[in-house]
């Protein structure tokens, strides 16, 4: 991308920074972003340059982004059981594109990306607009994510949250989790305390 864009990658990369929250928040498309990186480092942001950043950046998400082994049959057990379930995700505009790739919506009752709601976790707003959307009260909610700060951000409404801690056999014995916060390290650990 910064070769692209004919800037160092640390120029790249600060711009990436400023830029990035407002990406994750719809508050700027990417080539509406990409343009201003540009501009800020002396490059004229020609439109064929522009959209040939955001094509880049769109194929580089959908070759690089993977999920875990355990994540598409959890959805499916979920589905089988009749667990109404969403995505609900920090991200920019591609997101979706690479989640209908990875055959993700099918398996799920909603998507909720940050960048189409307009905020972002571990903001209230999100979380509570996935329980509108999934027609179901913060108290019979469970979140699953691998960052403390947004499991205690749905703690807060009083959403059950288990914070996935992969790979990292270490961190999660000395680790205290937020209040209301299971930690685990596995889907399958997630479906037990489900069927539990």
């Amino acid at each position: 991308m910064p070769a692209l864009a004919g800037v160092t990658p640390d120029v790249w990369r600060a711009g990436i920074w400023r830029v990035g929250p407002l990406f994750n928040v719809g508050r700027l498309t990417k080539a509406e972003g990409f343009g201003q990186i540009l501009q800020e480092c002396g490059v004229e942001p020609r439109a064929d340059l522009v959209r040939a950043l955001v094509e880049a950046d769109r194929e580089l998400l959908l070759a690089s982004a993977h999920l875990y082994a355990d994540s598409i049959p959890f959805l499916e057990n979920l589905r089988s059981h009749g667990v109404r379930a969403a995505i609900v995700s920090n991200c920019s505009e591609h997101t979706r594109d690479l989640l209908v790739k990875l055959g993700v919506p099918e398996l799920v009752d909603e998507v909720v990306l940050s960048c189409e709601v307009g905020a972002a976790k571990p903001s209230a707003q999100i979380f509570r607009h996935a329980l509108q959307q999934l027609r179901v009260p913060a108290g019979a909610a469970l979140f699953v994510d691998d960052q403390a700060a947004f499991c205690a951000g749905a703690a807060a409404l009083g959403i059950s949250a288990a914070q996935i801690v992969r790979g990292e056999s270490d961190r999660i014995d000395g680790e205290v989790p937020a209040a209301g916060t299971t930690m685990v390290r596995s889907l399958p650990e997630v479906e037990a305390m489900l069927w539990a």
